[in-house]
């Protein structure tokens, strides 16, 4: 029976790890983790929450900036989803390597299919083209 999700894996071009580290630590707040000795330089991972829960995990992969497969991320009150809204989009506005490409921006209406179901969400895609969704 499966129990919940280990990790999910997103890709972004070869070289930029670093700019994985700034969005994913800097602008999401999530914890960076030791990957394999092996795969030191290939991959980064980033621990949602205490150590040994979900992570998400960033290979070197190409993206489609158009595709609507995303990892969702949960927040636990509206005040934290509004802010984590804010922040990206800030940096999104703010601009540099590892800025979003696209936000959904504050106080406007999300990016994502509307309806009655989801009145509490927003999206963005990362510096690589990944789409994310973020809601309670």
């Amino acid at each position: 029976m499966i129990t919940g999700i280990a990790h999910v894996n997103l890709t972004v071009p070869p070289g930029t790890l670093d700019h994985a580290n700034e969005f994913y630590v800097e602008t999401l707040g999530l914890n960076p983790t030791l990957v394999p000795e092996l795969q030191r330089g290939k991959l980064a991972w980033f621990n949602i929450g205490p150590p040994g829960g979900q992570q998400i995990h960033v290979g070197f992969g190409t993206n489609d900036p158009t595709s609507t497969r995303h990892p969702c991320f949960k927040l636990s009150t509206i005040e934290e989803l509004e802010a984590m809204k804010k922040r990206i989009y800030e940096h999104h506005v703010r601009g540099g390597p590892a800025a979003p490409m696209a936000a959904d921006q504050p106080g406007e209406m999300d990016s994502g299919e509307q309806g009655k179901e989801y009145p509490n969400r927003f999206f963005a895609r990362d510096f690589a083209g990944n789409r994310l969704e973020f809601t309670l």
